[in-house]
């Protein structure tokens, strides 16, 4: 008998959760203002609203903590770090910061000034919101097939490279910031970029004098993709093709908070010692002094031990099967999700899902509120609500994808409780008939509102 696979790790320490009724869901769900970002941790059951900086760190970094040096400048714990994203991305030099967005406010200070473009392949919601705050236009560049939800695609998160020339041909090369891709592509459902697109988006960088950024929060599950499904590369090391990937880039930003499994950081890699210098001034603005950056020493230290373990084939393997596993049990009961599924998240259809809801009422909102009223399972809103208003019209955008996404904390869940949000999910696909209301706005704020929004049941 061929032995079952596995996870890679047992556990040590158990959280207790509590499993409240449906009526009391409905009661906080009113009073959260039917955003599931007001609702209080201990009234979530199953949260999958973000894997990020809710993964379950090891006890090596934990044992890493413990020797943490809080020196405000020069910490062993920064040299440690150094040592760990040049041995994985190849980057001499890098700027810690307190999360991604830290990294993309401290980064776009240098390189994004109003009037400029930037294009990429379906910028996430804090960069495209850096980007527009500084009065520059995110233009996005990503492949047709991603916003395709049944197509199959090994590597739809893609940059379609004629689109990204054609903006560098019409455009002087000083009106392009930089090009940013992300990897994986969490706006398109997580979904890979391959390393023939990262490698021809680079060369088209050098052509045109554009700088190219990676974006690189899920760094880790793209090359496990890539180890997966492009030719060539399956005989090689995660950390090989990581450096591969990098190795195209001028430079990248990271929240550590994803796959170097911490509860907190971030980073930002340079190639150019110049870029790296004028960075540091707006570092140590908003951040710390540029050898801790807004994070404790202890902090560097989980997370260069998570660097190396998050990279790691058997913890890949075992992340990215259990998303798999959830999609294939919703694929079961009928529910229209996008395929194939990516590293960190299940992303569900809520236009097929909720046809009769109008995109007026946002549909996927309304959606991830009912799964909660269900099971206490708190996903999140990608559509238009996270794609918020268009800064020059102020009228609502509404993207081709309206979805509700399930990310899965890292090391943190079994497949029980897959089983049990498969389950719940299957209970509102089977009474969709019976949603025949979403929600409207009430207040909103004038940039990435989905975080505070103020919402209620549509008339």
């Amino acid at each position: 008998m061929n032995l079952p696979f596995t996870e890679p790790f047992k556990i040590k320490m158990v959280e207790n959760i509590y499993r409240s009724t449906k009526e009391q869901r409905q009661n906080w769900l009113r009073d959260a203002s039917y955003n599931l970002f007001n609702l209080r941790s201990e009234q979530v059951f199953i949260d999958l609203l973000t894997d990020s900086g809710t993964g379950a760190m090891s006890d090596k970094q934990w044992s890493a903590m413990m020797l943490g040096d809080e020196s405000y400048a020069g910490a062993s714990s920064y040299y440690k770090l150094k040592e760990a994203i040049r041995d994985i991305t190849g980057f001499d030099f890098f700027l810690p910061t307190h999360q991604g967005r830290a990294a993309e406010n401290v980064l776009f200070s240098v390189l994004v000034k109003e009037g400029d473009l930037v294009p990429g392949n379906s910028h996430f919601d804090t960069t495209k919101g850096h980007i527009e705050f500084r009065k520059a236009k995110a233009v996005d560049c990503t492949i047709d097939e991603a916003s395709n939800t049944t197509v199959w695609h090994p590597f739809k998160g893609n940059v379609d490279l004629v689109k990204l020339e054609d903006v560098l041909i019409n455009n002087p090369a000083e009106k392009i910031s930089c090009i940013i891709i992300t990897i994986t592509n969490n706006s398109a459902g997580g979904q890979p970029v391959s390393m023939s697109n990262l490698r021809e988006t680079g060369k088209l960088a050098r052509k045109y004098g554009v700088k190219f950024i990676i974006d690189s929060a899920r760094f880790a599950e793209n090359a496990y993709f890539i180890k997966m499904r492009e030719k060539g590369y399956a005989d090689k090391d995660i950390r090989d093709i990581a450096r591969e990937m990098f190795s195209y880039a001028d430079g990248m930003t990271m929240s550590s908070k994803k796959d170097a499994i911490v509860n907190m950081g971030g980073f930002i890699g340079f190639r150019d010692e110049e870029l790296f210098r004028q960075a540091s001034t707006y570092n140590i603005i908003y951040e710390g002094f540029i050898t801790y950056g807004g994070m404790s020493g202890r902090d560097m230290n989980a997370l260069a031990q998570g660097l190396y373990e998050g990279t790691e084939f058997s913890f890949l393997e075992s992340r990215i099967n259990q998303v798999a596993y959830l999609g294939s049990k919703m694929k079961e009961s009928g529910v229209p999700i996008l395929e194939p599924t990516g590293g960190h998240a299940i992303f569900i259809d809520a236009k097929k899902f909720l046809p009769e809801i109008p995109k007026e009422e946002f549909p996927a909102q309304t959606l991830a509120n009912e799964i909660y009223i269900e099971g206490g399972i708190r996903g999140v809103e990608i559509g238009a609500l996270m794609a918020d208003r268009d800064p020059v019209t102020r009228e609502n955008r509404f993207p081709d994808l309206e979805m509700v996404r399930l990310a899965i904390p890292r090391r943190v869940y079994t497949n029980n409780h897959m089983d049990y949000v498969a389950a719940a999910v299957n209970n509102v696909f089977e009474r969709r008939s019976n949603i025949n209301r979403g929600v409207r706005i009430v207040w909103e704020a004038p940039i990435m509102r989905h975080f505070t929004i103020i919402l209620e049941v549509a008339k």
